[in-house]
């Protein structure tokens, strides 16, 4: 199992949330988050001040999927969320060792 963890575009959210559910993934938590990469943020004018924002707002997207689902996940996160400029986000990949359902205590991809 692996968890798959993407920073994205605010804007991006609906897009890459309408592709996951038509490859069948249901099972997504969302959070919003304010960071920076490479760019350090931006400079903005309010009333005549400029005003340094560096950390901007960005949306995280994480998920657990099965081994012979992850390729087609994070390749179907990448299409969606791209703009093709600076601070499209990233795509994090993790091993998970183990998975619990609480309810009844299934476990593995049966937990998923």
């Amino acid at each position: 199992m692996y968890k798959i963890e993407a920073i994205i575009q605010p804007h991006k959210l609906d897009d890459v949330r309408n592709a996951l559910k038509a490859l069948g993934i249901d099972g997504l938590t969302v959070t919003e988050v304010r960071g920076h990469g490479r760019q350090k943020g931006h400079t903005e004018f309010y009333r005549g001040q400029e005003y340094k924002v560096d950390l901007l707002p960005k949306r995280k997207i994480e998920m657990v999927v099965t081994n012979d689902r992850k390729d087609e996940v994070i390749e179907t996160i990448v299409k969606a969320a791209q703009t093709g400029k600076i601070g499209d986000g990233k795509v994090f990949v993790y091993d998970v060792g183990d998975a619990i359902r609480i309810r009844n205590e299934d476990r593995g991809d049966a937990a998923l």
